[in-house]
């Protein structure tokens, strides 16, 4: 226990030596500008019309961002993934000379591998979310969002970091793939993730069957869809996932259509309450 505690607080202060020492070469301020250019297109050309510029939620899912990045983020995922890390290490001996064998590969084709690789387990981890009715009730936080904007890509619930700090990392550490590739492989999907969720139309022409675009992951947050259909699109970063196992639907490009999920009104708008939520008993 108090390794881990120890791990936390390194992290805390890593997060600390970042902000007050702003450089183009660490993450916070490269995450910073990265949010500040998506939010200049919303602001310089906004798809959905109607949305104001400090839209519904604004400043909720702006510490959303926040929180979720860097500070259970931090303290949270990384420390971990390192836990796990460290056990399958010792249980499977293998690892550290697979990654060896790994090491001896071009940096970019090693980045490329994991990204697909990790996509892929991300897409079945999605599903997973909207599958299992227990894991739902976590999601929900996410989907609560009625109007889109690109901050709305990290409202989610602190228990996905562990679910997905877990579930994608393990089969990846097997792989003998390195926590520090793995986030590297990470910043591209960050980038990619604030663009599906911005109030901004980013038409892909043929790139649409390999990557996501706003105009079909706003089909995952419909409100509305076929009957029978639970959910579509799951797709974060790549759609090709959707594509080829036949979850994929854009009927259009859903500038209009209503967001958010049955009774969304009245859930729970504020961030200790939407912790909370998933623990409370349902009717």
């Amino acid at each position: 226990m108090n390794a881990v505690l120890s791990y936390y607080e390194n992290q805390l202060d890593n997060l600390w030596a970042m902000i007050s020492a702003p450089s183009w070469s660490n993450f916070f301020w490269l995450f910073l500008a990265l949010s500040a250019f998506v939010w200049t297109l919303e602001l310089m050309r906004p798809w959905r019309k109607g949305q104001a510029v400090l839209r519904k939620d604004f400043w909720l899912d702006t510490w959303y961002m926040f929180f979720n990045v860097f500070l259970f983020g931090a303290a949270g995922f990384y420390g971990i993934s390192s836990l796990v890390k460290s056990h399958l290490s010792s249980v499977f001996p293998y690892l550290n000379a697979f990654h060896a064998t790994l090491s001896q590969l071009s940096p970019w084709l090693l980045l490329v591998i994991i990204f697909v690789v990790r996509d892929f387990i991300q897409w079945n981890i999605h599903r997973l979310l909207h599958a299992s009715d227990f894991l739902w009730q976590f999601h929900k936080v996410h989907h609560s969002v009625e109007q889109m904007g690109y901050a709305a890509h990290l409202r989610y619930h602190f228990a996905e970091n562990i679910i997905y700090g877990v579930l994608e990392y393990i089969p990846l550490a097997l792989l003998g793939f390195d926590l520090i590739d793995f986030m590297a492989a990470g910043v591209f999907a960050t980038a990619v993730g604030h663009l599906n969720h911005a109030n901004f139309y980013l038409p892909l022409g043929p790139l649409q069957y390999i990557f996501n675009s706003p105009q079909m992951h706003i089909w995952h947050h419909a409100k509305q869809l076929p009957e029978g259909v639970k959910s579509v699109n799951y797709g974060l970063t790549l759609s090709v996932w959707d594509w080829l196992f036949g979850t994929s639907y854009m009927p259009h490009d859903g500038r209009d259509i209503e967001l958010g999920f049955d009774n969304v009104e009245s859930y729970p708008t504020g961030f200790f309450s939407q912790m909370l939520a998933p623990f409370k008993k349902r009717g």
